[in-house]
């Protein structure tokens, strides 16, 4: 475990409620501080961290004093309203002392199902990991409805983890981790140190919700490592109460559960790209260009296109035809289909001139791109 997790360099860090209210007795400045100091500290040794942080609903409850977690949804909204405030000034003034800046970023699921939002988060995430910033996320309870809410951080964690490539997603809970059945009713259950994420054995072992402050269990966390496990990122479950539980595990130390993924990040992306999205435009390439992606290894450049066909919206998939009619590859566009068409068989450099304003150098990148 302790090679695998200590090797990562992008990581998304998810804490559960019970870690950081008290039970929910309010926001626990001291386990914040905690989580900050640990954070900082792997930043600073080039390490790229996202938080994923619950809270904001508990926090909410104990400043209306709400005892009992509402089942309204427009009551939990108006929690998350009154809570998030808190939470958010409490990581900020955490993390100054540190001399690190945060952001906030709060997500629905509408936000990552659009293809065009889902590009926009990820290369704001992008540009603040590269900032050094340590983004602060959560679902954005306030504006969420049943049809379109995450249901828990850990679901949340997991697409995060898928959003921005990241190497690995550690969930911290108030458990040491997965046994093979809930230790608290079996006194045979034992300890699951590894195994692979998705294996549907895990799911049995998993019990229901646990806390009645947060909305998870160990379940939505098996699920989550299944989800991450999609683009090759590698999940541990641990205990938030072990000590620098972050820097031990990021030095190679092997604490809690790790769900190993079945295949490696590239590999998940390009199957992901190949089966599961349907393709809405096509662009004509010349014999330049499919050298270049197909022996050269190279990100599609729109000198290389000769015609676009179709109507699309950036992040959306096209198919890359050559010019005898055959299917060369699929990707992820970066630009719509009127922007495609005006930089069209033009050098890269001219795009800002074409367009107005600068944008990627590449209509589809290599990243988002997959042979046929």
């Amino acid at each position: 475990m302790g090679t695998v997790i200590g090797q990562t360099k992008r990581v998304v860090v998810k804490v559960g409620s019970s870690l950081v209210t008290n039970q929910g007795a309010g926001l626990d400045l001291n386990a914040l501080s905690n989580w900050a100091r640990q954070i900082a500290a792997l930043s600073n040794s080039g390490h790229q961290v996202v938080l994923v942080s619950s809270g904001a609903i508990a926090e909410g409850m104990q400043r209306l004093a709400w005892n009992e977690r509402p089942t309204s949804i427009h009551e939990l909204q108006a929690a998350a309203a009154v809570g998030q405030m808190g939470l958010v000034q409490a990581y900020e003034t955490c993390f100054r002392k540190h001399n690190i800046h945060t952001a906030q970023v709060l997500l629905t699921h509408a936000d990552l199902a659009d293809r065009e939002r889902y590009l926009n988060a990820r290369a704001t995430l992008s540009t603040l990991l590269g900032l050094g910033v340590i983004p602060i996320i959560n679902e954005n309870d306030t504006v969420v409805t049943d049809e379109i809410k995450f249901g828990d951080n850990d679901t949340l964690g997991a697409l995060v983890t898928n959003l921005i490539d990241a190497d690995a997603l550690i969930i911290l809970t108030d458990q040491s981790g997965l046994y093979t059945a809930d230790p608290r009713k079996d006194s045979n259950a034992s300890f699951v140190n590894e195994a692979q994420a998705g294996d549907s054995k895990l799911e049995l072992m998993a019990g229901g919700a646990g806390s009645h402050i947060g909305r998870g269990g160990m379940i939505t966390k098996i699920l989550a490592a299944k989800r991450a496990a999609r683009s090759g990122a590698h999940t541990v479950i641990a205990s938030g109460h072990e000590r620098d539980v972050l820097l031990r595990l990021m030095t190679g130390e092997s604490i809690g559960t790790l769900l190993l993924a079945p295949t490696m990040t590239l590999a998940a992306r390009k199957q992901w790209l190949a089966d599961q999205l349907q393709v809405t435009g096509k662009l004509m390439l010349d014999d330049g260009a499919v050298k270049a992606l197909r022996t050269d290894g190279k990100s599609l450049l729109p000198i290389g296109i000769k015609e676009v066909i179709g109507e699309f919206k950036r992040g959306e998939v096209l198919a890359c035809i050559g010019p005898d009619g055959s299917d060369i590859a699929r990707g992820l566009s970066n630009y719509d289909s009127n922007e495609a068409r005006r930089i069209a068989g033009h050098a890269s450099q001219e795009i800002e001139l074409l367009l107005g304003y600068g944008g990627e150098s590449e209509l589809i990148h290599r990243d988002n791109l997959v042979l046929l």
